[in-house]
């Protein structure tokens, strides 16, 4: 049965993703999973659908939270979070998935920025990797060198020491990112609009 509902998930969550302005969405849902996994081989199912649909909002334009909005880039990612867990629980409540479960799944979606809980931080690390893995060829080329680096800085920082070998090892074909994520790495600037 947990087998079956991820699935059922996992070709909802694909079909939604397909909607987003954000070509890279689909895969990022994907890659996330796959970060769960491989920090927590053992994940529950409500962690792996979570994983899933964490940034679902991005699919909804009308919906979809702009960073412009908010004085903080923590603030934007806040209610970005709160955003797609609103937005997830009701399509899981739409899928007749049981109201526990929604209801951890959401909470999960809720903290996946901030971590908090040891499920959360385990979401939040994954998230923060496929970021760096798969969607930072995309958002260089939508952002520019300046608000690239500043976002990687940001992200960098909001990982464990432990997982930024991970990072250290992921390789982009643009030699132009490539040099601007090695300086990242070392410099301490805030965030900006992302």
């Amino acid at each position: 049965m947990p087998k079956e509902l991820l699935n059922r998930v996992r070709l909802k969550v694909a079909d939604l993703t397909m909607l987003s302005v954000f070509p890279e969405e689909s895969i990022h849902a994907e890659n996330t999973l796959e970060w769960v996994l491989k920090l927590h081989p053992e994940a529950g199912i409500t962690l792996q659908i979570a994983a899933l649909g964490h940034d679902i909002e991005r699919s909804f334009d009308e919906k979809r939270i702009v960073s412009s909005d908010y004085e903080t880039y923590d603030e934007y990612k806040q209610a970005h979070a709160l955003n797609s867990a609103q937005i997830f629980a009701q399509i899981l409540e739409e899928m007749g998935v049981d109201q526990e479960m929604v209801d951890d799944v959401a909470h999960l979606v809720a903290n996946h920025e901030s971590g908090g809980d040891e499920r959360s931080e385990i979401l939040k690390d994954a998230d923060t990797l496929s970021f760096f893995h798969v969607n930072l060829p995309f958002f260089y080329d939508r952002k520019g060198a300046d608000i690239t680096r500043k976002r990687c800085v940001w992200a960098y920082k909001h990982l464990p020491e432990d997982l930024h070998i991970e990072v250290e090892e992921f390789d982009y074909m643009d030699e132009e990112l490539r040099a601007l994520v090695h300086d990242c790495l070392s410099m301490d600037e805030p965030p900006v609009d992302g």
